[in-house]
Formats: structure tokens, sequence, C-alpha cells
């Protein structure tokens, strides 16, 4: 199976042609230098086809997923479009991946899954969303958020999330499940352990815990004991501990989406100058002076 990357250092409409553009996926490698600038997700469903088009000729599978919430790409383009349009270019597993949490990335897919019910096309699905809580993004995802990249910590989610998460993905008939960002081994072993019925056998590292807490029945302590049950851990409403944190951020919303030239990738380091602009740019936007 191949899955595609927009290993590219510019969206599709920024090529001059679209001969360029088929040669940089013709190698997915891209060489040395090109992978060591690679951004493994599509924003754009433009760019994803693209990709698509070209690792089809491999003869392999090819799966194809977008870094999109339920507002569909960047362009405009609505989930259930999204999904047909890899699908016609050749994908046989389609979904999404990275830049909002499990339960968005699973609004996402049902959109994605009824636009294809609605075409009558078909194909496998696949979902690996962030492992942080991300109610409060906006269409561009987590990377709006005030928090991102190194201060997410807070909105990472439970072991027990991810049972959740398995559950659900599970019965919207996904059956590629997984995670990007924030994910951690026990929550990977948290969605096999969910799903270990319909796989027929338990994940490694199982054999290192007890399954819902139920190790817990031998505390010192009576009030941690009763919490030895699957019950108890369902129904957890964790606190943050932080005392001045808000529930939700405020999401920057630079308005540069589309092919601005500010997004354009380059291979040197930022200069102080360009940086400077920037700076001016995040306190129009936010206030926050530098």
């Amino acid at each position: 199976m191949i899955i595609p990357n927009n290993l590219g250092s510019k969206p599709v409409w920024q090529f001059p042609t679209d001969e360029e553009l088929y040669q940089l996926f013709e190698d997915p490698t891209g060489g040395p230098e090109e992978l060591k600038r690679s951004a493994k997700y599509f924003e754009h469903v433009e760019e994803a086809e693209w990709a698509v088009h070209v690792m089809k000729e491999s003869g392999k599978a090819v799966a194809a997923t977008l870094c999109i919430g339920p507002e569909g790409d960047m362009a405009g383009v609505s989930a259930g479009d999204c999904a047909v349009r890899l699908v016609k270019a050749g994908a046989d597993i389609v979904g999404v991946n990275c830049h909002f949490d499990p339960a968005i990335s699973l609004k996402t897919m049902k959109l994605m899954k009824e636009g294809l019910e609605a075409a009558k096309l078909k194909a496998h699905l696949m979902v690996q969303p962030l492992a942080y809580h991300t109610p409060d993004c906006s269409k561009q995802g987590f990377i709006d958020l005030p928090e991102f990249p190194f201060a997410l910590e807070p909105r990472i989610a439970t072991r027990w999330d991810m049972h959740k998460y398995a559950r659900s993905a599970y019965d919207l008939g996904i059956r590629y499940i997984g995670g990007c960002c924030g994910f951690e081994p026990y929550h990977i072993r948290a969605i096999a352990e969910e799903l270990a019925t319909e796989r027929g056998f338990l994940p490694e590292g199982s054999e290192k815990h007890d399954a819902w807490g139920t190790c817990l029945a031998m505390h010192t302590k009576p009030w941690v004991r009763a919490r030895a049950q699957r019950a108890y851990w369902e129904k957890m409403l964790p606190a943050t501990g932080l005392p001045y944190s808000p529930a939700f951020s405020k999401p920057d919303s630079w308005g540069v989406t589309k092919g601005d030239d500010v997004l354009i990738q380059q291979v040197e380091a930022t200069s102080n100058d360009q940086l400077k602009e920037m700076f001016e740019k995040q306190k129009k936007f936010t206030g926050i002076v530098a």
C-alpha cells in the first residue's frame, strides 16, 4: 500500500505547470533535501488528487487522507466531495488525518462516507486524528490554536477517550483506525484493546496492565479501590489542574490559506526581517507584542 505525501513546499496552484507537479510526485522521496522539507498531509484535495494519480501507476493500493475538518478543505471543497474526488482519482482508501481531535475527525468521516454513498462509490475508510481535544479549532485546525505547538499538553486525551474513539470509528465502518500528533503508545494500545474482540487477540503490552483499572482492586486506599471498574473511568471528567486555564482558546485567524506568498516554505532559515514582519502581523491579529 502506498500513502502519498505532499512532498512539495507549495500547494498546486503555485506550480507553473501541471507537469512540474507530476514530476515531483513521480519520485516519492524527492531526494534527501526534499524529504527533509516534506509535510505529510494535504489541506487541499486538488493536491492529493495529483498524488493519487501518480501513485496509482505503481499498481499498489493507494490510501489518501486529508487534513480537513467538517467544513472541508482550504479551497472550500466539502468533505463529501473531497472523498468522491479522491476515489474517482483512484484512491482505494480515503479519510482524514491530523489537525483535529477524534470527535471532530469522526464527524468529517461521516460526511465523507455520506458523500461516497450519495455518489454510489465505495472505498475503505481511514482515520488518524490528533490526541488533543480541539473543540475550539477553526477550519485550519489545531495549527491556529495559540498553544500550537509547544503548549498543547493540557489538551491531551485519556486512554479512556481512545476506547470511545475506537468504538465510534469502528461502528461508523472505519477499519483503518490510528492516530497522529500527540498519540502515545498507551493511546494506540487502548484502541487495540477496545477492538480486541473484533480483531481476535489483545495487542502487545496488554499483559503489563489490567483493563479498565481493575488492578486498583489491590490499592491500599479504599476510595481508589472503588475505581477498579469500567463505569468509573468511562464517566470520568478530568480536570486540568490549571486554575487560570480557559476551557477554550481563540484560534488565530490570519486569513492566509490560498497560495499567499507568506505560506511558501523556503530552504534557508527565516531572516530577522521576515520574523519582524510576522511579529507585526501577530500584534495586529492577537495583540501580543514580541
